[in-house]
Formats: structure tokens, C-alpha cells, sequence
């Protein structure tokens, strides 16, 4: 559900260090940060050596890679000064040049100058790597670096924390970790016409890599009835009594959240349900199967083997469709995009585990498509679902892509 390969989570233990880590707690601090800013996961290619970068992301202006952060002197950055490392971190200006706001500076010039240190601290600890960094697939004019010099006056500021001082330190605390490092803005916040962050309409949701990085304000979450409860499980496991996470927010959980500290993991549902204190769990509503809506056979046809006849689920298996916070969201783009894409297995420990979902891309109709989905959220989240097979048409080129096809 949540968010991002772009998060606030935080880690013990992040890379392979030169036996530092356990003798200096500057560097051990700075291990846990780098999680916050899931450093490991976007600067890591597949099969690839830790922060050795490669990874691409797809941009509106063509491919971006992110660059080797290891301690290599000639490849990575361990010739860094501290003063180049927090330059790079609060504004994109690394001594080869300003970085494209991919690298989510615009989050991090959030991050306090004490655990900026503890960072560099660990970074110029991490195993050199000496793969050289890939160029980008950036089309002109974006290629052009300078420009960005222009982007930054418009659309970044280098300002720092600042608590609110109505609110609890704990609170403030979790507001630090999802804004700063964890960045969790930068996926969950629609872009405007300069593509920076909307900031109107801070973490109200965004289309990225074909899916939607849902909204996750305090008041859409406590709509669908989130608790502290059901918001740590699905942070810390991937899945909880709303459903699990897929896509890009898959590896997030199982790299980061997952190791969030008891502490900081209240901190950021304080932050993110608005409240220190615990949440009523929501009586569930009433459920009833319309046998006569066009859906209900697809649903016994493609779904009910797995996910049961009533929507219950099984366990290591499928989630339920009961409170399912993904069939809740306003749009029913993740929804369609689970049906269209599929999800392939994912394990969440060695006795949890979800079985694979099957793509019905192919297999299924416009029309088909708009019936089942238009079904599973009438009936598990009283949505008022009303989508034709147009609707569909163009949705589906939004999640999957003729490149997909």
C-alpha cells in the first residue's frame, strides 16, 4: 500500500563495513540512518555490489541511474570532504555536478547537521566499489546540467528542521524521519508543472512506475481505519489486516521498515495518523455478495479459489478482501493495476509468505475488467464504483504501458 521505493525507514546495520561499525557509534548511527533514506535499495543494482548505483528509474525526461555511493576514491565518493557529502545531501551539488532531483535532496536538506555526520561517518566506512557509474538515458534539453542551477532557485530551498511546538516530541520525531531522510513526499506527492513536489497537496498521492503511490495524510488513512496497530504490521511485516504492500513498496518494507526501532516506528505512525495515543479499531461493515452484479461470477471464476468464497483470504496465501486498504483507496488504479500486473511471491519471514497473484492482462476484457473491479470494491469497501470499459482503456495504459503489453 505505502509508499515507495522512497521512504522513511530506518536500519541497523546498512552494508558491509570495515569492522568500524561495532567499535564507532558514529558510524553505527549513520548505518541506521542511511535507512532512512533507503540508500542500500535505490544505489544497488540488481546482483550488483551494495551502493555500487546502476539502478535506473524511469523519468518523463528519460532513464536516470543512481551513481556509486560507495567508498571507492575513483568511482564512489570516498574522496568526499564532509562539506561536499552535505552539499550533495541538502542540494544536489556534488563536485562532477548537480544531480537531478531523482537523488531526493529536496527531502533531505531536512536532515540536521548531527546526523549528517553520523552519515559521512558511515559512508566513508562502506567496501569500496569500483564499478564505474553508469550515464543517463536523459534526453536534451534535460541533459544539460546547468539547468538544473535554475530548477533549484525555483523549486528547492535548503531550509532545516523545524518542529511544530504544538506538537508532541514524538510526534516531531516521526515528522522528521518520514519528511527528511525517508522521503516519503517524493513518491507520495503529486508533482506540478515543474515537477517538483505539489506541496498543497503533500502526501495526497502519486502515479509512479506504473502504480499509485497512495494518499497516506493522516485523514485518508483514518478514514480507511488505519491504526498504530495495522500501520506497524504492515510497516515491519508488509502485510497486516489491510492488505500487504507490492511494487515498489515491497523492497521498502523488507529493507528498511522492517527495522524500524520500537521508538521510531510510533514516531511514524504518530506522525502519519496524527495521534500519540491509540486508535479505535473500526467495527467492519456489513458484507453482502450480489449474485446478479456482472462481477460476481468473475469473482468466483478468477478469485474466490484463493482469496475465498466470502473474500476471507487464506493465510500464507492471499490476503482478505475484508478492510482491504487497497480496494479503499479513492481511485481504483491499484486495484486495476494488481489485475493487470499481477504480484509475484513474496515472503516475509520463513513461516509468512503471500502466494503468487496471476496477471489477467490478457485474459480478461475492458468490460470484464470494469465489472470485477467495479464488484470487489462495491462490495468490500462500499465504494461507489462506476466504471465503464473506456474507463479501463485508459487506466491501463497508464499502469502497464503499450511497452508492457
Amino acid at each position: 500500500m505505502m509508499l515507495s521505493r522512497l521512504t522513511f525507514a530506518l536500519l541497523l546495520g546498512a552494508g558491509t563495513v570495515h569492522g568500524a561499525e561495532a567499535q564507532d557509534p558514529l558510524v553505527a548511527q549513520g548505518a541506521y540512518l542511511s535507512r532512512v533514506g533507503d540508500c542500500a535499495a535505490c544505489h544497488t543494482a540488481e546482483g550488483g555490489q551494495k551502493y555500487a548505483g546502476g539502478l535506473g528509474f524511469e523519468t518523463p525526461f528519460g532513464v536516470v541511474y543512481s551513481t556509486n555511493i560507495s567508498s571507492d576514491k575513483t568511482q564512489g565518493i570516498g574522496q568526499y570532504s564532509y562539506e561536499q557529502f552535505r552539499e550533495v545531501m541538502h542540494n544536489g551539488d556534488a563536485p562532477s555536478g548537480r544531480l537531478y532531483p531523482a537523488m531526493p535532496y529536496t527531502s533531505y536538506h531536512l536532515v540536521t547537521d548531527e546526523d549528517m555526520k553520523a552519515l559521512y561517518a558511515y559512508f566513508m566506512q562502506t567496501r569500496p566499489a569500483a564499478t564505474p557509474n553508469r550515464d543517463n538515458g536523459v534526453s536534451f534539453p534535460f541533459n544539460i546540467r546547468t539547468g538544473l542551477l535554475a530548477w533549484n532557485l525555483m523549486a528547492h530551498e535548503d531550509n532545516p528542521f523545524q518542529p511544530d511546538p504544538a506538537k508532541s516530541s514524538n510526534w516531531n520525531r516521526g515528522r522528521y524521519l518520514v519528511d527528511g531522510l525517508g522521503h516519503c513526499g517524493e513518491c507520495h506527492t503529486p508533482r506540478n508543472m515543474f515537477m517538483a513536489m505539489d506541496e498543497a497537496n503533500y502526501l495526497k498521492g502519486n502515479m509512479i512506475e506504473g502504480v499509485m503511490a497512495p494518499e497516506i495524510t493522516a485523514t485518508e488513512l483514518r478514514r480507511q481505519g488505519w491504526t498504530h496497530d495495522s500501520l506497524t504490521k504492515l510497516l515491519r511485516k508488509g502485510y497486516s489486516v489491510k492488505g500487504g504492500v507490492f511494487a515498489g513498496m515491497y523492497p521498502v518494507v523488507e529493507k528498511s521498515f522492517a527495522y524500524l526501532t520500537d521508538e521510531d516506528m510510533h514516531a511514524v505512525t504518530s506522525y502519519l495518523l496524527d495521534s500519540d495515543t491509540p486508535l479505535p479499531v473500526p467495527a467492519p461493515k456489513p458484507v453482502q455478495l450480489d449474485s446478479a452484479h456482472p462481477g460476481y461470477a468473475l469473482y468466483n471464476s478468477y478469485c474466490a479459489g484463493c482469496h475465498g468464497q466470502e473474500g476471507q483470504g487464506k493465510p500464507n496465501v492471499t490476503p482478505s478482501m475484508y478492510t482491504n486498504a487497497t480496494l479503499d483507496q479513492k481511485t481504483p488504479t491499484n486495484t486495476l493495476a494488481v489485475l493487470l500486473r499481477g504480484i509475484p511471491a513474496q515472503s516475509y519471514s520463513q513461516t509468512e509468505r503471500f502466494a503468487p497473484m496471476p496477471s489477467y492482462a490478457k485474459e480478461l476484457s475492458e468490460q470484464q475488467l470494469a465489472d470485477l473491479v467495479n464488484f470487489l470494491r462495491q462490495t468490500w469497501a462500499h465504494q461507489p464504483s462506476t466504471l465503464t470499459a473506456d474507463d479501463i482503456k485508459t487506466l491501463r495504459q497508464e499502469i502497464v504501458g503499450a511497452h508492457d503489453e
